[in-house]
């Protein structure tokens, strides 16, 4: 069975930073890229960063471009959202996302910026 673990999530001031880390048990075939998501309060879920599996070509949301940073290490089937000056329209639920044959999710992480 696939699970995706996200941590690093809290709470942390106008201007600080956080990262994300998401971990993968089980085996998934035919990854096409690795992301996060996230899901403000009273808002849908919208794309953050993705990063692809072969190659590492990297996509952000433009409200991230130059703040947000993700990474992965194909070894471990790990990834990462390193966020730097962040306000307080990041916060929300993050989301780990594998897009492979078929979409993986994890359970999410609360990321809280206080002004």
């Amino acid at each position: 069975q696939v699970q995706l673990v996200e941590s690093g999530g809290g709470l942390v001031q106008a201007g600080g930073s956080l990262r994300l880390s998401c971990a993968v048990s089980g085996s998934i075939f035919s990854i096409s890229a690795m992301g996060w998501y996230r899901q403000a309060p009273g808002k849908q879920r919208e794309l953050v960063a993705t990063v692809t599996y072969r190659g590492g070509r990297t996509n952000y949301a433009e409200s991230v471009k130059g703040r947000f940073t993700i990474s992965r290490d194909t070894a471990k089937n790990t990834w990462n959202l390193q966020m730097n000056s962040l306000n307080p329209e990041d916060t929300g639920v993050y989301y780990c996302n594998v897009a492979a044959t078929s979409n993986y999710w994890g359970k999410g992480t609360l990321v809280t910026v206080s002004s």
